[in-house]
């Protein structure tokens, strides 16, 4: 069993020194980080899970007490904590009720309502209001140490009372942690804390991502959209700290100074001062010392970068000094990498530590069929993001959800990156202004709270124009909020009414199945945001039985792999040399009745050869690193187009009554028939760098596919002209030509006709035998010059 590494910077706690040793055996063996006994109290008898409608492998490995005992902050860690995870009393009211009178029901927190893990596993709508309460203990060696209450996060307005008496202000926001001081709320002895919490999802006006109020047992439909996850659903924790103690350590490297930026931010400071050490394996690389709130600004000699290939982390440790004394101290890390967009042989591109290395990703929606918004266990969290490093990713889109800090410290260690999409607002709606500052007060806490994390290369504002306002005014806020990272604007600004800002770092498609002709700008790096989408159903594996949808079906698994790795050969033999930087497949797993996944929604299964699928990936990434020369052909002239495929090379491309066939030409044929087969390559004409072949004898009358079939015809019009366009892509023994519009389709020869073809397509004439020779054209002198 592999065990994970320990968070850098995080200690033993003191409470966690008091478990038994079979206890520590058990944390062990469970690859656990930290596991405090604390407070938690024994879950109530009545207590049971629901049983959830698919299993992962985690699901019966939830403690009943004490689920997810990891410290939940990896990059602020302290010594001592207690979770307060496990089983809480629980009540739901109208939505405009006071507290109820009793707790009639027992919740597993922090798994939402509609959860099975959660034990509840119920609708919960616009009209209600969920209630928690359970006691507490401080344990006596915390005495003369404030006492900090924190949440993960909780969906979506959170109140929270100890001891009758409001801890704070009410807390808006599904995404972000928040936390109270509850020092002067405590009574010495049990304390109680109840917790409030409403969530209207997309009736109200606030961030829902792919939330929607459906019911939470499998259904029919959906579509897109899934199960709404409301209330507490990040862990929930209690923390001593000294009056004066530290809040949040913001590290930015600067590659170009060997230099790590430090922010140490703190509550309660007066005079004192922060001291930052940064080390590597116990040894000191640096230290340096300044004032708290301001950069501390820290040498990193020759520093060790980090990459996807190597995602080496520096240990930090920051000190809050008195005079000499240290008064607080806090455990986290760094990654010393930059990310920015650079002019790369002509082309626009982010460059990861200077560099440019394809990005090539999934769209992972980070949903979970037995804790829905949240992960049944550590290892589950860390899972899905240790397949996409198994499947050849080094890339990794989190749609519209932002996931726990631990996700991030996983992204890091493993070395993924990672584009982070602020979760949207619902739909066809204009947000009102209150909306509006909601959204943005939200999304900037977002950033503060994740600007630490070395993977996370880029902040992706909105998607397809869901909820949409203001998109440049947004980007520019965001890039001067974080300059350290990229911003999209909008990603899919060719899709479904959405609006491009026209600023940012990338220019962002969407394209079903794909991958589409994004290009670059004069100011802009080209990304495919999203494209795929193919399906195979897994019998025994489904959400709802029979009801799963892709966009596009798969009969087979032998089917599906070669689909996929043609789309991801078409990227790196077409899209790659036309200037696009990054793709993002959707998607890693089924989700609900999205079948879309390279995994079932379960996790049970990989449906797609893993093998194959990384051999794919990582032959796009090599040959981002060491591009390809382009291929040209030469325009202005005649060509004739000879077959490759061995035991048909004597056959050319020629045309006949319209249609484009094969057939065999030598010098003894006839005029008409060499004419046939000879092409003028002349400049594409949806597309200069690419190519049209006019017709020898019949000027102004182009190759064109038509309904997958090839022919030659004349037409006008920006369809005709994609159609009779066509971008060269090196093949073995000449030259592959790809549609304009449909870059992963390939002109191809088979039983002497011409067509359209697609890699692991459904029809007859994209049979797999001599897939790739047949789709392969020697460009040779002219018949009829």
């Amino acid at each position: 069993m592999h065990v994970p590494p320990p968070v850098p910077g995080l200690r033993p706690s003191a409470l966690s020194r008091g478990l038994t040793a079979l206890t520590g055996v058990l944390a062990l063996l469970c690859g656990v980080l930290l596991v405090t006994a604390g407070p938690v109290q024994a879950a109530p008898a009545a207590w049971i899970p629901k049983p959830a409608p698919m299993t992962t492998p985690w699901t019966d490995q939830v403690p009943v007490d004490n689920p997810l005992p990891e410290y939940p902050r990896p990059q602020l860690t302290r010594p001592d904590w207690a979770n307060l995870n496990g089983i809480w009393d629980f009540a739901v009211t109208s939505a405009d009720a006071g507290r109820p009178a009793s707790f009639t029901e027992q919740i597993r927190v922090p798994f939402v309502a509609e959860s099975a893990l959660s034990g509840i596993q119920r609708k919960i709508t616009q009209n209600d209001k969920l209630w928690y309460k359970r006691t507490f203990t401080v344990p006596a060696g915390w005495s003369g140490r404030r006492v900090q209450l924190n949440f993960g996060a909780s969906d979506w307005r959170t109140t929270v009372w100890v001891n009758g008496v409001q801890a704070g202000a009410v807390h808006s926001g599904g995404y972000d942690s928040f936390g109270y001081d509850i020092t002067p709320l405590l009574n010495g002895g049990t304390n109680t804390v109840v917790v409030s919490v409403f969530d209207p999802t997309q009736t109200g006006g606030q961030a829902v991502g792919k939330q929607r109020i459906n019911d939470v047992t499998p259904h029919s439909g959906g579509g897109i959209f899934y199960t709404a996850a409301s209330g507490i659903w990040q862990t929930v924790w209690l923390e001593p700290t000294a009056a004066a103690h530290i809040t949040r350590l913001d590290s930015v490297p600067d590659l170009a100074n060997n230099t790590l930026k430090v922010t140490v931010r703190g509550d309660g400071v007066s005079g004192q001062t922060a001291r930052v050490t940064v080390s590597s394996g116990g040894t000191t690389v640096s230290t340096a010392t300044g004032t708290v709130g301001s950069t501390v600004t820290v040498s990193v000699p020759d520093p060790h970068l980090w990459t996807p290939d190597d995602p080496f982390l520096y240990d930090l440790r920051a000190d809050l000094l008195d005079g000499g004394t240290v008064v607080d101290s806090v455990g986290g890390y760094a990654g010393m990498r930059s990310i920015s967009v650079a002019s790369v042989n002509g082309v626009l591109r982010p460059v990861l530590n200077g560099k440019f290395v394809f990005q090539t990703g999934t769209l992972d929606q980070g949903y979970w069929p037995d804790g829905i918004y949240t992960a049944p266990t550590d290892a589950a969290l860390k899972y899905d993001l240790q397949r996409h490093k198994d499947l050849g990713f080094n890339m990794v889109r989190k749609h519209i959800k932002v996931e726990p800090q631990r996700w991030f410290y996983w992204a890091d260690r493993l070395g993924l990156l990672v584009w982070q999409d602020m979760p949207a607002m619902d739909t066809g709606k204009s947000p009102d202004s209150a909306a509006r500052t909601q959204w943005e007060a939200e999304y900037d806490r977002i950033i503060d709270q994740h600007r630490s994390s070395p993977a996370l290369v880029m902040w992706v504002d909105q998607n397809e124009g869901w909820g949409q306002y203001d998109q440049a005014r947004i980007a520019s806020h965001v890039k001067a909020y974080d300059p350290s990272r990229l911003v999209d604007n909008m990603s899919g600004v060719n899709c479904c009414g959405a609006v491009d800002g026209g600023n940012g770092d990338v220019v962002d498609d969407h394209m079903y199945v794909g991958p589409g002709t994004t290009r670059p700008s004069a100011t802009r790096a080209a990304v495919l945001g999203e494209f795929g989408g193919l399906g195979y159903k897994v019998a025994g594996h489904e959400w709802y039985p029979g009801g799963g949808f892709s966009y596009e079906d798969q009969a087979t698994t032998a089917r599906l792999n070669d689909r996929f790795v043609g789309l991801i050969d078409a990227i790196r033999q077409v899209r790659l040399p036309a200037g696009l930087s990054a793709s993002v497949y959707t998607e890693i797993t089924d989700v609900e009745n999205e079948a879309n996944g390279l995994m079932t929604y379960d996790r049970q299964v990989t449906k797609v050869d893993a093998a194959r699928v990384k051999a794919a990936n990582q032959a796009l990434i090599d040959a981002s690193r060491t591009p390809p020369t382009p291929v040209t052909l030469p325009t202005g002239q005649y060509r004739s187009l000879r077959v490759t495929t061995s035991g048909y090379t004597n056959r050319y491309l020629r045309h006949q009554d319209g249609a484009a066939f094969t057939e065999v030409v030598d010098a003894n044929s006839t005029a008409l028939l060499k004419n046939d087969a000879t092409w003028k390559i002349v400049p594409g004409l949806a597309d200069s760098s690419c190519y049209s072949f006019e017709s020898r004898n019949y000027p102004g009358q182009y190759l064109r596919h038509r309904e997958f079939r090839v022919y030659k015809e004349a037409g006008d019009g920006d369809l005709y002209k994609a159609d009779a366009t066509w971008c060269a892509a090196a093949g073995s023994g000449g030259v592959r030509l790809s549609s304009y519009n449909y870059p992963g389709q390939y002109l191809r020869h088979i039983n002497s006709e011409v067509w359209l073809a697609t890699p692991g397509g459904a029809h007859d004439w994209d049979n797999p035998a001599s897939f790739t020779a047949d789709t392969v054209w020697a460009v040779e002198g002219a018949w009829a010059p």
